[in-house]
């Protein structure tokens, strides 16, 4: 397969806008690496998969209006590195992609009369009837700023797939056989030149965390029995180590920070790694 028809397949029929590419640039290759990089190189790779440079900047002009990202002039280049609001929610995607935590087996249960849309969905809580939301207990508690308990099972264990029923798992099923249809032909080691694993990285990271992120990390004893994100989750912790060393020799030729070529590794990328095996 010649590289302009692997970039075609992964693409073809995939939405991807400008800003949430970027995003995923940011969050796979820069935050691990200083966290600065070069537009230029952000025009670079964003233009692999067909965003052109201008609608790369107007992207980039708008994460800066949401704070998002900050930038800096040095001469006539521009950079941009993460504005510390965005740091947290990006540490967060982070711990889920390369180092995704189990399940407690214990349920948080939250009584709210008007519980905010964002809390309720970036800890993936579903509604259960009136004021009442639910979601795996995973850690992290959820400032609702309404009353919290959590909950663990003592019977009637075999019944949780009942509480999966208040999320849409035929959504995310969906979203994690695309991935494996679009990725799993990669598993088998066709070679690929530095930059088309670099480019492939990135799209794996970003289909794969699209829909992590969407999903509620219910216990195993609650999904059904082909539940393919334990496919999906398997085939991201071995392609993406796969594919990591020639993008990252990549990474280090042609992507720039404020002080010069990013490098190659750092202990935060090799954390990950490290997280994944």
């Amino acid at each position: 397969m010649s590289p302009t028809d692997l970039i075609l397949r992964l693409t073809d029929g995939l939405p991807i806008t400008a800003g949430s590419f970027i995003v995923t640039v940011y969050g796979d290759v820069v935050v691990p690496r200083g966290e600065v990089l070069w537009i230029g190189s952000l025009i670079e790779i964003c233009s692999r998969i067909g965003i052109s440079e201008n609608l790369v900047r107007t992207a980039v002009s708008r994460l800066v209006s949401a704070d998002r990202l900050q930038g800096t002039r040095v001469g006539r280049r521009s950079f941009y590195r993460l504005a510390p609001a965005a740091r947290a929610e990006f540490a967060q995607a982070a711990r889920m992609l390369y180092a995704r935590p189990q399940p407690s087996g214990d349920w948080l249960v939250m009584l709210h009369p008007d519980m905010p849309e964002k809390v309720a969905r970036s800890h993936r809580m579903a509604r259960i009837g009136g004021d009442l939301w639910i979601c795996p207990a995973r850690g992290d508690l959820p400032e609702t700023g309404g009353l919290v308990l959590r909950a663990a099972p003592v019977a009637g264990g075999d019944q949780l797939s009942r509480l999966a029923a208040f999320w849409d798992l035929q959504a995310l099923a969906d979203g994690y056989r695309i991935v494996l249809d679009r990725f799993g032909p990669l598993a088998e080691g066709p070679a690929l030149s530095p930059e088309d694993a670099l480019i492939a990285r990135l799209l794996l990271v970003h289909l794969y965390r699209g829909v992590l992120l969407r999903d509620p990390g219910l216990p195993a004893e609650a999904l059904p029995a082909d539940w393919p994100g334990h496919a999906a989750q398997a085939l991201f912790s071995d392609l993406y180590p796969a594919l990591s060393p020639l993008a990252e020799a990549h990474i280090a030729q042609v992507m720039e920070g404020e002080d010069g070529p990013l490098p190659e590794n750092t202990p935060r990328t090799q954390a990950r790694l490290h997280a994944l095996a």
